[in-house]
């Protein structure tokens, strides 16, 4: 894990909120209706309901959430023609247990 590109990553104050929104999705965004069933990807969101949430445009958020993903804070799902996103909570751990050992 590059730390560095991580703490770039949730530099942004609307990543951020992005990251701690998806800490409890049930309490920020309204359920998934388009998730399919079959879909095994729970506290997934859509890329629509988050830039709903920031007020942002779609092409915007959708950039901000694989910074994140590349990052190793959010793992995602393709489930049709949606894009889930979710917090990649061991990749959250890496990065907190990295930054205590580096600093």
């Amino acid at each position: 894990m590059d730390i560095l590109q991580t703490i770039k990553a949730i530099s942004n104050e609307t990543r951020f909120n992005i990251l701690e929104w998806l800490k409890h999705p049930e309490e920020h965004f309204s359920p998934q209706e388009h998730m399919p069933a079959t879909c095994d990807f729970e506290g997934g969101i859509c890329v629509g309901s988050i830039s709903a949430k920031t007020g942002l445009a779609q092409s915007v958020v959708s950039g901000y959430l694989v910074k994140l993903q590349k990052a190793g804070l959010l793992e995602s799902r393709r489930a049709g023609q949606w894009t889930y996103y979710r917090r990649n909570e061991e990749g959250i751990h890496r990065f907190i247990e990295q930054l205590k050992q580096e600093l």
